[in-house]
């Protein structure tokens, strides 16, 4: 497998000044410079990013992912070590990054596509599939100073991604505009990814790295602290980064959260009866019961299963089935019905989560809650879930 970027042990500092020489004369008599303290940003990172794989960045703000994204991208400069970027780079770091605001978004796109090495041939060509893929319209010959935040990231957006770079970098656009936008992201970096283009993304959205990415890695005050499948890092970093709450006893996964919200009890029934054993094709429904001390906004409940192996079967929530909780306060339970359960013999586990709408902040995950087991009938059928399907001679 070739490497598409390389970071072997890099190093990037930044000067935190604590005091300011405001005028020559100050500086020249104190003889020297004001005083300041070296902050490394970055602290030998080390790790290598396959060709055409789809890689996480995470952690907390303030812990480097962004330093590092703009090294790669050759804006900023390691102090130490060495980065190897392998293939043409387009990269999306920041709203407006790049854009002239007094010119209009049609000579924003002729000169942002200057910029990343487009002929102007090359930019008439694409130009109706930019503004297309950007949704702008009429006002594509508007001055981008009249632009909203959403309107500047879809456009930067849609000249990025259609530069058809073999890298793309992407730092935490994906959560700015509405959802129509956000699944046209989703689908081009579907297309990046079967065309074999490799991406690394840096985002809070971590259902998003989930859902995404193969690999990950979790920067945490400049350090690499963990490397791995995205799964893995997403699980290690949440754990930690987030209150631990108590467990209880025969409980097999960690639980953690704010608190503010509380997962009270689950249950998993087979007709209408609480079960731990279910069978393939016939009805399932998961009980979440929660209990909300203080009023809480657009909650989010979420379950994952997963196979006695490690691997995610399947994941939703409410937010992605359209299903909206506007209150949560009190005690209650939200139900999720499976008419017809896909899964093939096997023992799984099942998460349970209760989130804010950004998928960000946990009020309480509980990783691996319940175990169960699927006996299938009916189906001589092999592998996870049970497909549906007529064959014909």
């Amino acid at each position: 497998m070739t490497t598409a970027i390389s970071i072997d042990h890099v190093w990037k500092k930044f000067r935190l000044y604590t005091e300011h020489n405001q005028y020559l004369k100050t500086a020249i008599l104190r003889g020297r410079r004001a005083k300041h303290e070296e902050f490394w940003a970055v602290r030998d990172v080390s790790f290598e990013i396959p060709t055409g794989s789809t890689f996480g960045i995470i952690g907390s703000n303030g812990s480097g992912k962004s330093t590092l994204l703009k090294c790669l991208a050759g804006i900023l400069t390691p102090d130490k070590g060495t980065l190897q970027v392998h293939g043409r780079l387009s990269a999306l770091l920041e709203l407006g990054a790049g854009f002239h605001p007094e010119l209009s978004g049609r000579e924003n796109v002729f000169l942002n596509g200057a910029i990343l090495g487009m002929t102007n041939r090359e930019i008439a060509s694409r130009f109706d599939e930019i503004v297309d893929f950007a949704g702008l319209g009429n006002f594509i010959d508007t001055p981008v100073k009249n632009y909203s935040s959403g309107m500047v990231v879809r456009l930067g957006f849609a000249i990025a991604a259609n530069v058809e770079p073999e890298i793309l970098l992407i730092d935490e656009v994906l959560a700015v505009g509405d959802a129509a936008f956000q699944q046209r992201c989703y689908e081009k970096i579907e297309q990046f990814r079967h065309d074999g283009r490799t991406i690394v993304l840096v985002s809070h959205g971590l259902s998003q790295v989930e859902q995404i990415c193969d690999h990950a890695a979790w920067i945490d005050k400049g350090n690499l602290k963990e490397l791995g499948t995205a799964l893995e890092v997403v699980r290690a970093y949440s754990g930690e980064s987030h209150n631990a709450l108590p467990r209880e006893e025969g409980e097999i996964g960690d639980r953690w959260g704010s608190g503010e919200a509380l997962i009270t009890k689950v249950e998993m029934f087979s007709e209408d009866k609480v079960s731990s054993l279910f069978r393939t094709g016939k009805p399932m429904r998961i009980r979440v019961h929660f209990d909300a001390p203080t009023p809480i906004s657009d909650a989010v409940v979420g379950v994952r299963i997963t196979h006695l192996h490690g691997m995610n079967v399947w994941g939703s929530n409410t937010k992605r089935k359209g299903v909206q909780i506007p209150r949560l306060f009190g005690t209650g339970h939200v139900d999720l019905d499976i008419d017809s359960l896909p899964l093939l013999e096997g023992t799984y586990d099942l998460t349970v989560a209760l989130s804010d709408i950004a998928e960000v902040s946990p009020f309480d995950h509980w990783e691996k809650r319940i175990r169960f087991d699927v006996h299938q009938h009916d189906t001589f059928d092999e592998g996870t879930v049970n497909i549906v399907g007529r064959w014909t001679v």
